[in-house]
């Protein structure tokens, strides 16, 4: 081979997908070796974290039958710089293995698809939330959130430690909130005071 030609080595728990993906990548790369062990992804993420540790210039793209947008988010997290799914076409994987060799991380497009559509129902949830507040209670939220105490946001409010107290809990029953603490990340997360 070569000098500078990207080494490659392939796992996967199937010998017949490992072998598949070094016929397809063999012409533009070295393949090292493919190795076939039966772990499971989760036991990969595991492998390919310690990997990272010890050759963090090495670069992982993680190829799976798994949809779930919350693992691809994980496997990145633990140092993975592509994730795509085994019912891609051949091209994606080649295609993957590129953009990662150029520095830039890869998404399965059918995985990105549901993590944005994860991503706007969850907007939605937030503004159907935010739109069963009231004009005062988002303004007692908001007080609440920046540190001020029932009796300063009722002093601000001109209105009584009592109405706060109430608005205050009437508040944590829309938004499903057992904590005051959780009151101030969702006035975090909606953009009511700054984080």
């Amino acid at each position: 081979m070569q000098r500078n030609v990207p080494r490659i080595l392939i796992a996967d728990d199937h010998t017949l997908v490992a072998e598949a993906c070094k016929k397809l990548l063999e012409a533009e790369y070295e393949i090292v070796a493919t190795v076939s062990d039966g772990r499971a992804l989760v036991r990969a993420l595991d492998a390919g974290q310690q990997v990272k540790e010890f050759l963090p210039a090495v670069k992982l793209v993680y190829l799976t039958m798994n949809h779930d947008a919350d693992l691809a988010a994980e496997a990145f997290r633990r140092g993975g710089s592509g994730f795509l799914l085994k019912t891609c076409a051949a091209s994606e994987l080649a295609i993957a293995v590129r953009e990662v060799l150029r520095g830039r991380s890869y998404l399965s497009p059918m995985i990105a698809k549901d993590t944005v559509d994860f991503l706007l129902r969850q907007d939605k949830k937030l503004i159907d939330e935010a739109d069963r507040l009231t004009e005062r209670q988002r303004e007692v939220l908001q007080l609440l959130a920046e540190g001020k105490c029932m009796k300063e946001v009722a002093g601000v409010l001109n209105i009584t430690t009592r109405t706060v107290a109430f608005h205050k809990y009437r508040i944590m029953e829309v938004l499903n909130a057992k904590s005051s603490a959780e009151l101030v990340q969702y006035a975090i997360r909606n953009h009511l005071i700054a984080a």
